[in-house]
């Protein structure tokens, strides 16, 4: 962002929540339409690498923030506090303090549960969403198109308990590992476009965050009740997949399709379980469309795609 400022949040319950933005977070004014990146499973904000300078530079407000329990933030040392609904609230109280009002959520992978979520239980708070790679379903039997991840958590899970300081290792630098990154690049990724170098910083943010985080969010996906309050949301949605994803396969997308109203459908094609890092410029120009059909937003903000050097 040309104009960045990054600080500390404190929720009313003392959750200390990371965040930054292109704008100044004490300026008195509303911010109208923010955009509001959301990531993934035990992912980052790097994952937004080539979404979050285009509508900087577009002149979109912007906001991101760290989960609790993720990087700067705080609540490690309580797991069983993140929830959707704790990381919903903590997403309520930081708009609010930043005075964000009509805002667009952009998210992936579990992000989109927590974009969902965050739509049900804020709708006021809400103007358009844009869900890529999502799933209203439990990960552990549909991820990969079968059950095996239903079969392998458990086993994981066993080995991190009994061995898990060798676990925490291998977990921590598994980024140095080029089988390890190349087994992430082809099974997540588009290997024709996207970097080596791409991937190594996603597996080292990766690494950061502690396994019993992975295990925990894996168990809010299974529980989530989502579904049975999507006819309920009303925002205009863009749902975006790529239909190379192994991980979370298109039928999932046009599930969502089908019980959002007021939703449209993208699947990129040669995209992976991250198309807006395989494909950054067809993502980006695909969600400024949609925006753009949205008249009052155009009030403030004149969209056109910016020049490339």
């Amino acid at each position: 962002m040309k104009n960045k400022y990054s600080n500390y949040f404190y929720t009313p319950e003392s959750t200390r929540i990371f965040f930054s933005c292109n704008f100044h977070p004490d300026q008195t004014q509303v911010v109208e339409r923010p955009i509001v990146f959301i990531y993934g499973l035990v992912c980052s904000n790097h994952q937004w690498s080539f979404q979050i300078p285009y509508f900087d530079q577009l002149g979109f407000p912007v906001i991101t923030h760290d989960f609790r329990a993720h990087f700067a933030s705080s609540g490690r040392e309580d797991l069983d506090s993140v929830t959707f609904k704790n990381i919903t609230s903590d997403l309520h109280h930081l708009l609010h303090h930043l005075k964000a009002k009509n805002c667009i959520l952009i998210s992936h992978s579990m992000g989109v549960n927590v974009a969902l979520e965050f739509t049900r239980r804020f709708p006021d708070m809400v103007s358009q969403i844009v869900l890529i790679s999502g799933t209203v379903l439990g990960p552990k039997q549909i991820m990969f198109n079968s059950n095996i991840s239903d079969m392998t958590f458990p086993t994981l899970q066993w080995l991190s308990q009994k061995i898990p300081h060798t676990f925490g290792f291998l977990w921590k630098y598994s980024y140095m590992n080029p089988l390890i990154r190349k087994m992430v690049h082809e099974g997540g990724f588009n290997t024709k476009t996207v970097t080596n170098e791409f991937i190594t910083s996603y597996m080292k943010f990766l690494g950061e965050l502690p396994y019993e985080l992975f295990y925990k969010l894996i168990e809010e996906m299974t529980n989530h009740d989502i579904i049975n309050s999507l006819e309920e949301i009303n925002v205009p949605a863009l749902i975006i997949g790529g239909d190379k994803d192994s991980i979370i396969p298109n039928k999932h997308q046009m599930m969502i399709k089908e019980y959002l109203k007021n939703s449209e459908l993208y699947i990129v094609h040669n995209g992976s379980h991250v198309p807006q890092a395989d494909f950054p410029e067809l993502i980006n120009e695909r969600i400024t469309r949609f925006l753009s059909k949205h008249k009052p937003m155009l009030k403030r903000l004149e969209i056109s795609t910016p020049t490339t050097s």
